[in-house]
Formats: C-alpha cells, sequence, structure tokens
C-alpha cells in the first residue's frame, strides 16, 4: 500500500466513523479518536466485503455503495466497541 493510499484510508476512515456515529440512535461513550480508529478499520473491511459481494469499487467518481457498505460496517463497529466499553464502566462502578 503507497503513503496515498494509507493517507486515503485514514480521511476515508474518518469520515466513515463520524458517519457511523450520526446514523446511531443515542449517546455512545467512546472518544474520538476510537471512533477514527474504528472507522479506519471499517473502511478497509468494508472495501473488502465489498468486493466480495461484487460492488465494484474502482470507479471513476465517488462509489456510493461501497461507501454505503463501509458505513454500516463502522456503526455496528461503532455500536459493539461502545456497548463493550459501557459494560466495562458499569462493571467497574458496582
Amino acid at each position: 500500500m503507497t503513503i496515498t493510499g494509507i493517507i486515503t484510508a485514514i480521511v476515508i476512515g474518518t469520515i466513515v466513523g463520524v458517519l457511523a456515529r450520526l446514523v446511531l440512535p443515542g449517546k455512545q461513550s467512546i472518544g474520538v479518536l476510537l471512533t477514527i480508529g474504528v472507522g479506519i478499520l471499517a473502511a478497509l473491511i468494508g472495501t473488502a466485503l465489498a468486493n466480495a459481494i461484487g460492488i465494484p469499487t474502482a470507479t471513476s467518481g465517488v462509489d456510493w455503495l461501497e461507501l454505503l457498505v463501509q458505513v454500516v460496517v463502522a456503526a455496528i463497529g461503532v455500536a459493539l466497541v461502545a456497548s463493550l466499553k459501557g459494560r466495562k464502566r458499569s462493571a467497574i462502578s458496582r
């Protein structure tokens, strides 16, 4: 992966993570850096998943279907991380 690919993954991952937080209802108890990390991971997994199910990811414009898959994966990731972090917090406060 080139440096341009890495920078693009970070930028797209940040956007995907923020979109996932906006899509999920309620308040998520995770920080910004964790959201960005989940978004970056979701962007990479979402692209691989889109390729696996036959969605074209190498187009000349914005790949809207690929972006949709990435946001769905990121929303699942943010919800999972927020629920796991919430469990740890409630177990400590008891």
